[in-house]
């Protein structure tokens, strides 16, 4: 059975990956969509936007969806996003790093299929 691409997409944005971070802390990370992405940019703004070590911390604080089992609501202001990094600190942005990187992002569509 070929699963479609719209059901690889859904897929692939509802995959979650988990970690522990230095503090004991479990991180449950997911992929950020476009969507996501789309209004993290909105969040911080035009020029944050182009900063790319803001834009990077962000983005991985923003890929955090629970700590301890306990959800994150995605944040959507400036304040938001800075206070969800020092809730992480380093060791969470650390881990987030590190797990997103360990586990890259599924390739969808036939470019993955080598069509």
């Amino acid at each position: 059975m070929t699963v479609s691409p719209s059901a690889q997409i859904v897929a692939a944005a509802a995959a979650t990956v988990s970690v522990r971070d230095a503090d004991g802390r479990e991180l449950t990370l997911r992929r950020m969509t476009a969507l996501d992405r789309l209004r993290l940019f909105k969040a911080i703004g035009p020029v944050l936007s182009q900063n790319n070590a803001y834009l990077g911390m962000a983005m991985l604080a923003a890929s955090v969806s629970m700590i301890d089992s306990v959800p994150v609501p995605p944040p959507v202001t400036e304040g938001q996003i800075e206070a969800l990094v020092a809730r992480l600190g380093d060791s969470g942005i650390a881990a987030a790093a590190a797990a997103l990187a360990a586990n890259p992002a599924p390739q969808i569509g036939s470019a993955a299929q080598g069509n």
